[in-house]
């Protein structure tokens, strides 16, 4: 019979969720690495095996909200409507911040331990802009890729940011409508 994992993945699971939360509540220096453990309802031990240690844990929690978001653009069908397929890219892109609030906060904040966590790798060179930028490239007359794209990006990041500080008015369909109206706004 084999041995148990002392560790397994849903202990990295939770480790990972909890350090999430702390950093973007409270920021990189408020994460302590044995009150997420205790919280976790282990030891500090396991974060040591799991992660290498508090460096290792930031990063764990950057590639997290990455791959999470990865995952949700990768969910959005593409069509024979560049437009409708960026509208759709943009809407994910905002679903996925509201349902992981703390990993949005953590992929795109600036505490020291999160920038030190990306790496110094530019989001831009990330895959999740990759795809953003590749859509772009499908509209027809678009001379830029990139910068167009990035220019998109700015439009949903700053407004999902606004959301997620509770700085937007509104009702939640509201302030769905007024992203939809922006990003449509954003094709002319």
């Amino acid at each position: 019979m084999a041995r148990p994992r002392p560790h397994d993945d849903a202990l990295r699971t939770a480790l990972v969720e909890l350090a999430s939360r702390t950093v973007a509540e409270h920021g990189s220096g408020a994460l302590s690495l044995r009150t997420v453990a205790a919280a976790a309802g282990t030891t500090t031990a396991a974060i040591y095996t799991l992660f290498g240690g508090r460096d290792g844990l930031l990063s764990a929690v950057v590639d997290e909200g990455f791959r999470r978001f990865a995952e949700r653009l990768a969910a959005v069908p593409r069509t024979d409507d560049p437009g409708a397929d960026l509208l759709a890219l943009g809407l994910a892109y905002r679903d996925n911040a509201l349902a992981n609030p703390h990993f949005y906060r953590v992929m795109f904040g600036s505490s020291p331990g999160a920038e030190a966590a990306r790496d110094g790798v530019p989001t831009t060179a990330r895959p999740t802009f990759r795809v953003l930028r590749g859509a772009v490239a499908r509209l027809p007359g678009v001379p830029d890729a990139e910068e167009r794209a990035l220019e998109l990006w700015a439009l949903a990041h700053g407004l999902v940011s606004l959301e997620l500080a509770e700085l937007l008015p509104g009702t939640r369909a509201e302030r769905d409508a007024r992203y939809r109206s922006a990003l449509l706004g954003s094709r002319r």
